[in-house]
């Protein structure tokens, strides 16, 4: 029998099943990972006075083995592999985060789980300045772009990915993997890949695609108002968020997807395990009813305050395309 992964929203101090690969814990402090009860776990700074803290639990079936190595923590079955880790804050991101990313991929390497197909990166004062004067996304991209350049054997194309700010210090990061699924990272014809972006958004481009299809599961990245390579209406929440839903709707719709040779065609009704990223406090009641109005009302949404990958941008958004709902 072929094993499924799936994540769900808990409580932040949710017990754990036998069944479960991971927790992230998004509440009141950032920190390096660790096995908690067998499970890794990693803690994020995300929270703030409008939300409670909560956690993402990652699950599959198992028997699930769980440990650490070079300040790694993963945990694994026959065809997933979840693996977390953290750089601490520098004033200089480039090196560390090759060398976390390096370890990362060899990793994957030893234990033969060649497809990454998710990944996340948060990171403290995301749109602050290295002792460069180079902002810190822009750092952490170039120590990221030079692993993948250096340590990955990437031919089946750059996983679906999310970077964004958090308030605490240093970054932390998250991945999934598999070993001989039908993978497929998908583009969308609104939007240049993010790994094409023209040298003005730093020395190396961000690496990751839109979103990746994983059997009938689609993954879709951190997406904002971007067209092409430009972010548009800045300034204007309600436009940003529009261009934004938009560019997810097309990502996941029928017509991009069999573009690609990719499967099924989807709406933002089929959308779940949504992230909304909004940067200002005082968005979030906008924010909330314009999530309302979007997304199929029994879609799991969690709303966190952070700074996005661009000064400029304003909310950002994520999700797994989900058949519960079936689009309505």
């Amino acid at each position: 029998m072929i094993a499924s992964i799936a994540s769900r929203f808990t409580g932040p101090e949710a017990t754990c099943g036998d069944d479960v690969l991971a927790r992230i814990v998004f509440g009141d402090a950032s920190g390096r990972p660790s096995i908690e009860n067998g499970v890794p776990t990693l803690r994020l700074a995300m929270c703030d006075d409008a939300h409670e803290g909560f956690a993402e639990i990652w699950t599959s079936a198992g028997p699930i083995h769980s440990a650490s190595i070079n300040g790694l923590v993963f945990a694994h079955n026959d065809e997933f592999l979840f693996c977390a880790g953290f750089i601490p804050a520098s004033d200089r991101y480039t090196e560390a985060t090759r060398q976390a990313y390096g370890d990362a991929f060899a990793l994957v390497g030893a234990l033969n789980f060649p497809k990454i197909f998710r990944m996340w990166n948060f990171i403290g004062h995301i749109n602050g300045e290295n002792r460069e004067g180079l902002e810190v996304y822009r750092d952490f991209c170039r120590g990221r772009a030079v692993a993948f350049e250096q340590d990955y054997a990437h031919a089946s194309g750059m996983p679906a990915a999310t970077g964004i700010g958090t308030s605490g210090d240093g970054v932390g990061f998250y991945f999934l993997a598999c070993r001989d699924s039908a993978v497929r990272h998908i583009e969308n014809a609104r939007q240049t890949p993010a790994y094409e972006y023209p040298q003005r958004y730093g020395p190396k481009s961000p690496s990751f695609a839109r979103g990746t299809q994983l059997r009938d599961t689609l993954f879709v990245s951190g997406t904002a108002s971007i067209l092409g390579h430009e972010t548009v209406h800045e300034g204007d929440l309600d436009k940003q968020w529009s261009v934004a839903t938009d560019n997810i709707a097309y990502l996941i719709g029928v017509e991009n997807l069999q573009a690609q040779g990719a499967r099924g065609g989807h709406t933002l009704r089929d959308l779940d395990q949504i992230k909304v990223y909004y940067r200002h406090s005082a968005d979030l009641p906008r924010v909330m009813k314009l999530a309302q109005t979007a997304f199929h009302p029994d879609a799991s949404i969690r709303y966190l305050k952070a700074d996005i990958c661009r000064a400029d941008l304003l909310v950002e958004i994520e999700g797994i395309v989900s058949h519960r709902h079936g689009s309505d």
